[in-house]
């Protein structure tokens, strides 16, 4: 495993024409990256892995400097799967000195998360348009857990580059919680707290697809639970987000707050 502390040592030392998987994480590395990265092996020759805790993406400065850091863990948790490069730059390398570019998402696309985290997904589309700009990858492995920005990844990648999006299943715990870097900032009573409301969850939505007419159990449940900060449960359709639904593409997305930390899921 190589490691590289600059884009431009990366560039110089690997040889972008073989064909190199992409994996972008943040660091406090899960099951969850674990399994984008043997997705990436089993389809590239080469893996590359980034940890980079993106400023941009991160609407609340509270949040950006809790959030899990680890390094040396998960370095040899890299290692041990056997990954062949890692990137770790920093906020300069990655933006250079012009600071970072404004993108804008138009209004019929804040809706989920984008409508409750403003320039969350404007900051993640910057960084992956950087990296496109930068690194001469082909193929970039993403997670279902964070479906919405799989959605707008794919779209702007087909519009500004010939990168291809894999979208990889989303790994969960023995409790049907889906892996998440931020589950480490929750003690066991609350995991098991999100755990049971995930459940929860995922029941309502087994019988929305047998009755998608049905929808006034999604109201009922969040009026069930108002001792838990429910920011949205929201039925979508799988293929653009939109609310044209029928039992083949709906999706049921949720996202709320255990102990004042945001967790999301999809069904």
């Amino acid at each position: 495993m190589i490691i590289f502390k600059s884009i431009n040592k990366l560039n110089k030392e690997v040889n972008f024409k073989a064909d190199i998987g992409f994996v972008p994480t943040m660091g406090a590395l899960h099951q969850g990256h674990v399994s984008l990265i043997k997705k990436s092996q089993k389809i590239c020759k080469k893996t590359l892995v980034s940890i980079f805790i993106n400023p941009a993406q991160f609407n609340n400065k509270k949040d950006y400097e809790k959030y899990p850091k680890n390094i040396q863990k998960d370095l040899k948790l890299l290692k041990s799967h056997k990954v062949d490069y890692v990137l770790i730059p920093n906020i300069k390398d990655v933006y250079g000195n012009k600071g970072k570019k404004k993108f804008k998402i138009i209004k019929s696309k804040k809706i989920l998360c984008a409508k409750y985290r403003p320039g969350h997904f404007e900051g993640v589309l910057n960084v992956i348009n950087q990296f496109i700009k930068k690194i001469k990858i082909n193929k970039i492995f993403l997670g279902e857990k964070d479906y919405q920005q799989y959605i707008l990844i794919r779209e702007f990648l087909k519009k500004n580059s010939k990168v291809k999006t894999i979208l990889c299943k989303t790994i969960r715990m023995n409790n049907g919680l889906a892996c998440s870097s931020r589950n480490k900032l929750l003690d066991n009573n609350s995991i098991k707290e999100a755990a049971s409301l995930v459940s929860n969850i995922k029941k309502i939505f087994n019988s929305l697809k047998k009755n998608l007419k049905n929808q006034s159990i999604i109201k009922d449940f969040i009026d069930e639970n108002k001792k838990i900060n429910i920011e949205y449960l929201e039925l979508r359709n799988k293929n653009n987000l939109s609310k044209k639904i029928n039992k083949k593409n709906a999706k049921l997305f949720i996202a709320f707050y255990i102990k004042g930390i945001r967790l999301i899921d999809n069904f």
